[in-house]
């Protein structure tokens, strides 16, 4: 018998981070698990007249891929999904995963083919851009292991933090967009923190359901020559297959000058990607108040109420500082008590302290009067 919250999540992605329309096409690309909810999404998109295509992954597979890739094999698997996903006017990504760390033994030089050949060409600069898209994970025994949860408590928070009632969400985000957009410094406190930065003139773009589920965050980007400070962050964080922890990043004139951490080898080789990799693309404010702790994967950590991520590395078209770069990593940095606190002012006015909305127009977002949103 199928799960009913199945259904449910379908009928979130169709309906409303899709909003599939008769005649649309879409892409439904799942990786290792997820079978269920594939099926899910082909009634719901056909329902409505949508025209459904579906693109069946496995991570063990593509890491053989990436290990064996020649730069000409990897520009004609490009070439050949580019082609796809140019003929599509919607994308889902389910991102299932058996091992989290199956990519972690790829050497750098090999992902950066893949980086540069599959991913820039084909989700940067079609997906992202031409597309109505949204990606999520599915849980699996691997991801309740990683999240150090039982597999159906993690199964029950899944379903429960991604069906949440975004439309609310969204609403309750304005103030907070409106006090960004009006925005110049930004100086960020906390443990081995003291960041300054400006986001003045820059959008700031609503997280609401859209793009991500589980989603709940409001981005912007730093004008790009403008980060200056040290930061500590106290979120693991798992990129290309490996686990980093305590990275510690020193900015001068939007540059990170230094970077340190449980591997700050291959930590700096992802910084010297390119020129871009070590300037900041994205700046953050996670708000979901069903995700309080993290669980190394970002596409939940980075949404974690109380908290915040800054981004080194390519910046979205949305909020556009300029910078380009293969890479786009969101770091985390937790500010609840329970992880050392902190601070965020907008032009000296003290905004979130301890992870939590401190001015009364923004006690909205604060998790006691978002979590009713079911």
């Amino acid at each position: 018998m199928q799960d009913p919250r199945l259904n449910q999540l379908a009928d979130v992605i169709v309906g409303y981070s899709l909003n599939l329309q008769a005649g649309e096409k879409v892409l439904i690309e799942a990786f290792d698990d997820a079978e269920e909810l594939v099926l899910a999404l082909i009634r719901k998109a056909s329902a409505v007249g949508a025209i459904p295509l579906v693109c069946w992954r496995n991570n063990r597979i593509q890491r053989e891929l990436f290990l064996h890739a020649t730069e000409v094999g990897m520009e004609l698997i490009g070439e050949i999904e580019k082609y796809r996903m140019e003929r599509v006017q919607a994308y889902v990504g389910i991102r299932g995963s058996q091992n989290a760390s199956e990519f972690s033994d790829v050497p750098q030089q090999q992902m950066k083919l893949y980086q540069r050949y599959w991913w820039k060409p084909v989700h940067a600069e079609i997906r992202v851009r031409r597309t109505k898209w949204v990606v999520l994970r599915y849980p699996s025994p691997s991801m309740a292991q990683q999240a150090e949860m039982s597999t159906q408590a993690f199964e029950n928070f899944f379903f429960d933090v991604c069906t949440l009632d975004y439309r609310q969400m969204s609403a309750a985000m304005e103030a907070l967009k409106a006090l960004m957009e009006k925005t110049d410094q930004v100086h960020i406190t906390g443990p081995g923190t003291d960041l300054c930065f400006s986001i003045k003139g820059m959008p700031a773009i609503k997280c609401d359901g859209k793009l991500n589920l589980p989603d709940g965050e409001i981005f912007t980007a730093p004008l790009r020559d403008s980060v200056n400070g040290e930061i500590s962050f106290n979120t693991p964080t798992l990129y290309h297959g490996t686990v980093f922890q305590d990275i510690r990043l020193e900015f001068k004139d939007g540059k990170i000058i230094r970077a340190q951490g449980s591997d700050t080898e291959k930590l700096n080789a992802i910084l010297d990607s390119d020129e871009g990799a070590r300037f900041v693309g994205e700046f953050s404010i996670g708000l979901n108040p069903k995700i309080t702790r993290p669980m190394k994967d970002i596409l939940f950590d980075e949404k974690i109420a109380g908290s915040f991520h800054l981004t080194p590395g390519n910046a979205y078209d949305e909020a556009d500082n300029g910078n380009r770069s293969e890479i786009h990593w969101d770091l985390v940095m937790i500010q609840t008590p329970e992880y050392g606190g902190g601070e965020i002012y907008f032009d000296d006015r003290l905004i979130r302290q301890d992870g939590r909305f401190v001015v009364a127009e923004l006690e909205g977002l604060n998790p006691e009067n978002l979590t009713g949103m079911q």
